[in-house]
Order: C-alpha cells, then sequence, then structure tokens
C-alpha cells in the first residue's frame, strides 16, 4: 500500500497542518483524526452536499419537460468522464456541454446542455460520470476554517475542556451543547446547499 494511500484522511484540512496550527504533537493523533473525519462529515451534512474531489456517478431523467438542460447534483464539476444513454452507449461529446464550461472553480452548480438539433428523445436516462468536488489542496480557505474550528471545538469537548455549552437547560438539569459553534455555521452558509 502506498504511504499516499496508508495516510489518507477524509478531511478539508491536513492532520499535519491542524496539528501545527493547533500545537499538537503526535500522541493525541488518532483523536485528531477522529475530529477532522467526524468534523468534515458533519460540516457536509450541515451543507447538504459533499465537498471532497471524487467520481460521481448520476443518473438523469430525460423525459421530463426542459430535458434539454439538465442539472448536475455535485459541484465544482472537474471534467465528464463519460456520458452513456440507458444502454450503457456512450453519447458523444458533441451532442452536449457542461456549463459552467470547465475550468471555472467558482463554487456554483453545474448543469450538462444537450444540443436541441439532435434526436435526443430517443433517449429516456441519461448516466453521467464525472469528477467533482475540491482537491485536498484546493479546498477554499473559510471551509477549510470552518472544519478546522469545529475539530478544534469537538476536541476540546472530548479532552474535557466542554467548550460551547448552550445555555439550554433540560428537565433533568442537564445542559444542552450546541451541534455546531455558531461561527462555523457562519462559514459554511455560502456552501449550503439551498433547496425550494
Amino acid at each position: 500500500m502506498s504511504n499516499e494511500k496508508k495516510n489518507f484522511l477524509y478531511s478539508l484540512i491536513s492532520l499535519d497542518d491542524f496539528k501545527a496550527l493547533m500545537g499538537i504533537d503526535d500522541r493525541d493523533d488518532k483523536i485528531v483524526r477522529f475530529c477532522l473525519v467526524t468534523s468534515t462529515l458533519t460540516i457536509e451534512q450541515y451543507c447538504k452536499r459533499r465537498f471532497l474531489k471524487k467520481i460521481r456517478n448520476e443518473k438523469l431523467d430525460m423525459r421530463n419537460e426542459n430535458s434539454f438542460y439538465l442539472a448536475l447534483r455535485e459541484y465544482p464539476v472537474i471534467k465528464i468522464i463519460s456520458v452513456r444513454d440507458e444502454k450503457g452507449v456512450t453519447i458523444d461529446s458533441e451532442f452536449y456541454r457542461l456549463i459552467p464550461d470547465y475550468g471555472i472553480e467558482d463554487d456554483i452548480p453545474c448543469s450538462i446542455e444537450f444540443n436541441p438539433l439532435e434526436k435526443i428523445f430517443r433517449w429516456k436516462v441519461i448516466e453521467v460520470v464525472y469528477w467533482a468536488g475540491y482537491a485536498h489542496n484546493k479546498v477554499p480557505a473559510d471551509l477549510a476554517s470552518a472544519c478546522m474550528e469545529l475539530a478544534a471545538w469537538n476536541l476540546n469537548r472530548y479532552k474535557g475542556k466542554r467548550i460551547g455549552i448552550a445555555g439550554s437547560i433540560r428537565k433533568d438539569g442537564d445542559r444542552l451543547e450546541m451541534a455546531m459553534p455558531l461561527q462555523v455555521r457562519e462559514l459554511l452558509e455560502p456552501y449550503r446547499r439551498k433547496t425550494i
């Protein structure tokens, strides 16, 4: 197994960067890894989307009224790998284009636009395979900061410093804790998937 795969961590900030910024030594690696991965997954759940670069496989229904213009679920889209019809036949790239085009690193959803002059009504379902998300070294600074703050907050809670206690009190007298600090939620607001 390569060293890179062995040290892979599903996190918006690297283990080494987090330890350097927080002044943590190697004895706490296990709990720090747990806090970083948990923070990344919590952020993705809060924002209702995935952030780290990965191959996505999506089936799009071509039978709706606006079937020439179909939105992809994950973003930013890095590259379309393949587009196939329901029989698995590859659809040539001259029949479609990505909007916005490749190279745009803005955090906005992308769509595939099919050429309306082509007889695409023969396609009912389109399968799109594409790369989407941020590479580990290209995560936006505010997203990485949110992960760092949430991981530090969780680390302090696990080590018994109990930072982030909310003011509400349960009937049995125990205090309720916030799921996520306010400053982290503010950093994440531009990245949340908007649903209508």
